[in-house]
């Protein structure tokens, strides 16, 4: 490694370094906010030396950010552009691709060219909640200039971008190493990185200081949710249909977030818009009060009609973002929960802003045509166009019994593949660890157990607003035993968890099934043995078709509610807890076979596993929109079936 490599790798550490210190602060920047840069020198394929502005790329997050994440940008060609009298953000994108070293490295940030200007080494922004709350007023910029100081420049609101860019570089920054920028944030400069952060931090610590608030974004103690699980998937089925698509419900336990919600001035506090412009593209600029979702849908078309003008938009969804409730508090709507909890959080902090802002000289935010321009932002519509299309589950909730291993399991594993949040129930209390991620929670009891179904339901609704679809995999498969010496105990316990457990499972489920946004769905994993019964199991093969029986009889009923039924009839899957090492052995020999030759027992002369049983129970989920009651084999063909 060269000298000049060396010390491009020491410059990519010193901003990972400080850009992480920044982004682990929720004060200072929420999910994927603010950015960071650093100049070095760097050569281009010819060897030609040339300077380098390593910027952090859109899209990546500041606490997590690796050295892959910034954006290695000729900064001559920056410059250049900056003395263009104009030019349309679109265009302003396409020039940073181009002066990138790396066709695969990420977008730059909207704001490279800003960097760019500034001649510290080292830039910093973030949207510092007490910064914000100081130009959130009508006499910001003054009140920000009085309690920052000197080597503050202040600077009024307008647009990122170009615009923006070329506002800084006009300026005279003289000896100033930090810059505010009315109702958007902090950039603090430095030729050391460490510099650039103590002064960062320093002038937040300040604000807060004049504001009165250390805790920004405290959301107090956890309270008890209110409202009925039904309640909650109602609300959440009319945000769907407002929006066009299924999208996600979470109900907060901020104690802090449900006193702002019972607030007696709360429609007036709420409609003066969001704490930067950035968060209406999350948030909305106003969140529903109540739960009229149609009326909240019908003043956001008014909204988009009396600020676009002539323009040409492609208009985004009326639905909200935010819920406020006197009686249920805070609901944050998303496609995927990282989305609605990322509204969550800028909302909570949303309210520290407010409530500063109004004690210092009054909360005062961007109208609605600012608003407006920002929301459909030229790029920001660009995005929309790219993003709409999700994983063909994302919005939607699963049930999923017996979720712990085996087909339940894998069931589990590819429902949150195709971008479903799931809710695992099982015995075993390793569901709660069997997957990672804010799309997976989990309920540990017996499911034959009503109050373990009432669980998982309220988690369901509370974490995520509903249920769209029901896998019950959940099942014992007991040892065998001929009729005639049939335990009485054996018995009992079958019909109780693999048919009792199944009919409370539906009758539970079915109110918030009702309620999904593209119809409810029901999958039971039956088995061959319907169709099909074998010597010896009698408990397993009676007990399973009483459950095949419940989800027919679920599936007439059921079908004027908008709810598909339908069956999944594997055999021989051998990845399961059902199957010991033992009682395949004991099988094995019963047919007098050996137990790879038993394993293989099937037309196709094939191993059917638990994953190939997922693949079946999905498409039925995500797909046949006009079956309901089939029944489909998964057993590698079976001659006694067919």
């Amino acid at each position: 490694m060269t000298a000049m490599e060396h010390a491009l790798q020491g410059a990519l550490e010193e901003i990972v370094r400080v850009s992480r210190a920044l982004g682990d602060d929720p004060k200072l920047v929420l999910h994927g906010g603010g950015n960071t840069s650093i100049k070095a020198l760097g050569t281009d394929v010819t060897g030609e030396e040339i300077e380098l502005l390593l910027v952090k790329g859109s899209g990546w997050d500041l606490g997590t950010i690796q050295a892959q994440g910034f954006a290695p940008l000729r900064r001559d060609r920056l410059l250049a552009l900056l003395k263009l009298p104009t030019l349309s953000d679109s265009s302003m994108v396409n020039e940073l691709r181009q002066a990138s070293l790396s066709a695969t490295a990420p977008t730059a940030s909207i704001e490279a060219l800003l960097h760019a200007h500034l001649p510290a080494r080292v830039v910093l922004h973030s949207h510092a909640d007490a910064i914000v709350a100081l130009t959130d007023q009508p006499d910001g910029l003054r009140r920000a200039a009085q309690v920052l100081g000197e080597r503050v420049v202040v600077l009024p609101y307008i647009m990122p971008g170009f615009d923006l860019a070329r506002l800084v570089a006009s300026t005279e920054l003289g000896d100033a190493d930090a810059i505010v920028l009315s109702n958007h944030g902090l950039f603090t400069f430095a030729d050391d990185a460490e510099l650039a952060l103590e002064r960062h931090l320093a002038l937040v610590a300040t604000a807060s200081a004049a504001l009165g608030i250390e805790n920004w974004g405290h959301e107090g103690e956890s309270v008890s949710r209110s409202g009925e699980p039904f309640e909650l998937a109602r609300l959440r089925r009319d945000i769907a249909q407002a929006a066009g698509r299924p999208l996600l419900l979470r109900q907060s336990s901020s104690e802090r977030a449900l006193a702002f919600a019972a607030r007696d001035d709360l429609a007036a506090v709420t409609a003066r818009g969001t704490a930067t412009p950035e968060h209406v593209i999350r948030t909305k600029r106003t969140p529903l009060l109540g739960t009229d979702v149609r009326a909240y849908a019908d003043d956001y078309l008014r909204y988009v009609a009396q600020n676009r003008g002539d323009g040409e938009y492609t208009v985004l969804d009326p639905a909200p973002r935010v819920v406020l409730d006197a009686r249920l508090g805070l609901l944050t709507a998303g496609a995927t929960p990282a989305a609605a909890d990322a509204v969550h959080d800028i909302y909570v902090h949303t309210m520290d802003i407010i409530d500063a802002a109004d004690r210092d000289g009054g909360y005062h935010s961007l109208n609605e045509a600012q608003s407006f321009e920002i929301e459909y932002w030229e790029l920001e519509q660009a995005r929309v166009r790219q993003t709409m299309i999700g994983r063909d589950l994302e919005g939607e909730v699963a049930v999923v019994t017996g979720a712990a291993s085996g087909i339940g399991r894998a069931c589990a594993a590819a429902l949150l593949s195709r971008g479903a949040a799931v809710v695992g129930i099982d015995l075993n209390d390793s569901v709660v660890s069997t997957f990672e991620g804010r799309s997976w929670r989990a309920v540990v009891g017996d499911v034959s157990d009503t109050a373990v179904l009432d669980a998982a339901i309220d988690l369901a609704a509370r974490e995520f607003g509903g249920i769209d679809m029901l896998v019950v995999a959940a099942g014992i498969f007991p040892e065998s035993a001929p009729l005639s010496s049939l335990d009485d105990t054996l018995w009992d316990r079958s019909l109780r968890v693999n048919a009792t457990a199944v009919a409370r499972a539906l009758r539970v489920t079915h109110p918030l099934l009702a309620l999904a946004p593209r119809g409810g769905r029901v999958v039971l994993v039956s088995t061959k043995n319907v169709a099909a019964p074998g010597p010896g199991a009698a408990a397993y093969s009676a007990s399973k078709t009483a459950a095949a029986q419940l989800a027919r009889v679920a599936a007439l009923e059921w079908a004027a509610d908008g709810i598909r039924v339908n069956h999944v009839e594997p055999d021989a899957v051998f990845d399961t807890a059902i199957w010991t090492t033992e009682l395949l052995a004991e099988r094995a020999a019963r047919y007098g076979l050996t137990v790879e030759e038993y394993r293989t027992r099937n037309l196709l002369g094939i191993e059917v596993t638990s994953a190939m049983v997922a693949d079946a129970v999905v498409a039925l989920c995500a797909g046949f929109p006009a079956t309901t009651g089939a029944h489909i084999t998964v057993d590698g063909g079976n001659d006694r079936v067919i």
